[in-house]
């Protein structure tokens, strides 16, 4: 997503204005112009990179592949009805139902916090570390925010806590798991990712990123080095603009803390927020944002259960934009892995049916 500060914001009448890449179109005379600074031709589609005066260059995504050469002068127009904007902490700006004007309505974010509860349980210094466990301790600060609203679940409960009406009364999911990917059934990691798939917003925190759901939201093994010796963590902000990254130092340090390295078997993120570097010399990408159907997502490396982590301030405002940034207001996709038949008679053009068929009007496909 682009994100617009200034004078670009303040004409929707909020602090910073989201719109993605694809909600952006050229036109001849539009309300923001500027030149062409690189063109990358990704297969299906062209990504223009545009300097219209805004902090960073503006994304535009084009499926139309007519040539358009760099330093070349383009006029764009957003599509005034995927606008996303926020107000100045972060939380999204709706219309009024008459779409008239702007009103900054505070909406609860509901915030489901996942457990996986096993270490609280099994080693005395993590249930001293945190007492009221760590999804506990998570949903409690996240509950001192203005607009928050988080309960837990936990892998012992029925359906791992993840039924469909808990999903669907779940605006970002929290995710924390380590001893036991492999307990959480098929169907539940199924059911998550059409959550996130409709719209749900999700965090992965930690050892997450082996999480049964996570590594199928990214199809790839997700695999890194890792080492167990309370090393010091510097951890940079590497997208200073980024709502997640709103009131984060440049950098600041996490005194104890696992160590991760890179490579990180991830696939290329749209934005990577905050990389970390540790006592041993290795590097990590530690804040990286994804966007799985209409779902956003985010993984933040910080948080090996020995270690205070999740008390620390910085940490907790991280997860706390986090949410915000997460969040989907719109309403969710119904069926988002729906592959429906179209007849041939509701063609929107007409046409002639030619050639020999496996399928009938109607009928499902393979799948």
């Amino acid at each position: 997503m682009n994100f617009l500060t200034g004078k670009f914001a303040e004409a929707e009448g909020c602090t910073t204005l989201g719109v993605w890449s694809e909600h952006i179109e050229v036109v001849d005379n539009g309300p923001w112009s500027g030149e062409v600074l690189h063109v990358e031709d990704l297969g299906p589609d062209l990504f223009l990179f545009v300097e219209i005066g805004s902090d960073d260059s503006v994304i535009v995504r084009r499926s139309d592949k007519t040539n358009i050469p760099g330093s070349t002068r383009v006029s764009l127009v957003r599509k005034p009805e995927h606008l996303h904007r926020f107000d100045k902490a972060g939380l999204p700006i709706r219309r009024d139902p008459q779409g008239l004007r702007l009103k900054e309505i505070m909406m609860t974010i509901r915030v489901t916090v996942w457990g996986e509860n096993v270490h609280e349980h099994k080693n005395k210094v993590v249930a001293q570390i945190y007492p009221a466990t760590m999804h506990g301790t998570i949903a409690g600060f996240l509950n001192r925010e203005n607009g928050i609203s988080a309960s837990t679940v936990t892998l012992q409960d029925p359906e791992h806590g993840m039924t469909a009406e808990r999903l669907a009364e779940t605006d970002v999911l929290i995710w924390w798991g380590h001893a036991a990917h492999g307990d959480v059934a098929d169907a539940v990691v199924e059911r998550v990712c059409e959550a996130v798939w409709s719209g749900m917003g999700a965090i992965f925190l930690h050892s997450a990123h082996f999480a049964k759901p996570f590594k199928r939201l990214m199809g790839a093994p997700c695999n890194l080095s890792w080492r167990e010796a309370g090393e010091r963590e510097r951890i940079w902000v590497t997208s200073r603009q980024h709502p997640i990254a709103r009131g984060i130092p440049d950098h600041f340090e996490i005194e104890y803390e696992e160590m991760y390295g890179e490579p990180f078997g991830v696939p290329e993120p749209l934005e990577t927020v905050f990389i970390s570097w540790f006592q041993g010399g290795e590097v990590f990408r530690s804040g990286l944002t994804y966007r799985r159907g209409a779902g956003n997502i985010f993984y933040f490396r910080p948080g090996h259960e020995t270690y205070p982590t999740y008390h620390q301030p910085l940490v907790q405002k991280i997860i706390a934009n986090a949410v915000r940034w997460a969040h989907n207001p719109e309403g969710r996709i119904a069926m988002p892995t729906e592959a429906p038949n179209r007849a041939v008679a509701n063609a929107l053009e007409p046409i002639v049916e030619r050639g020999p068929r496996l399928h009938h009007d109607g009928e499902e496909g393979y799948r």
